[in-house]
């Protein structure tokens, strides 16, 4: 799709995804403008609920972004959200979107430079998906 530019919510953990894409900023890091960050105090707070409501106001692609797993600063929280992606990524299927428009990375606090090339690779294959089209009622399984 010519023109095409994709919206993406990320949600990022306080403790090291969203320190990352600060980084990113203060470090003035070239990353392509097609995202917004929420902040959540851990990526297990990431209720499935939000990501479908991301998809439902106009996002075309959804990541959520935390520690890696070991270095939860709340011990098993990054487990807790690999476990609800998965699920999720199958009732997304299910409801007819392509599960590769959610998205799960582990980003350290340090890992700026992987921020950049994790919304840089997310928005280039969003935009080989093309945008998401929901319609009410549609469980055809049409959706990209």
């Amino acid at each position: 799709m010519e023109g095409f530019e994709p919206k993406i919510v990320a949600f990022c953990c306080k403790w090291c995804s969203y320190a990352a894409a600060d980084l990113a900023g203060t470090s003035r890091l070239k990353i392509k403008p097609n995202f917004v960050v929420i902040r959540t105090m851990c990526s297990s707070r990431v209720d499935p609920e939000f990501i479908l409501q991301a998809f439902l106001n106009g996002a075309d692609g959804v990541l959520v972004a935390g520690c890696h797993p070991g270095d939860c600063h709340y011990v098993n929280g990054n487990y807790k959200t690999l476990r609800r992606v998965m699920l999720l990524k199958k009732v997304l299927e299910q409801l007819g979107i392509d599960p590769r428009r959610l998205r799960l990375e582990w980003i350290a606090a340090s890992e700026s430079r992987k921020f950049v090339v994790t919304i840089r690779k997310f928005v280039d294959e969003l935009k080989q998906l093309g945008p998401l089209r929901l319609e009410a009622g549609d469980d055809n399984g049409s959706n990209g």
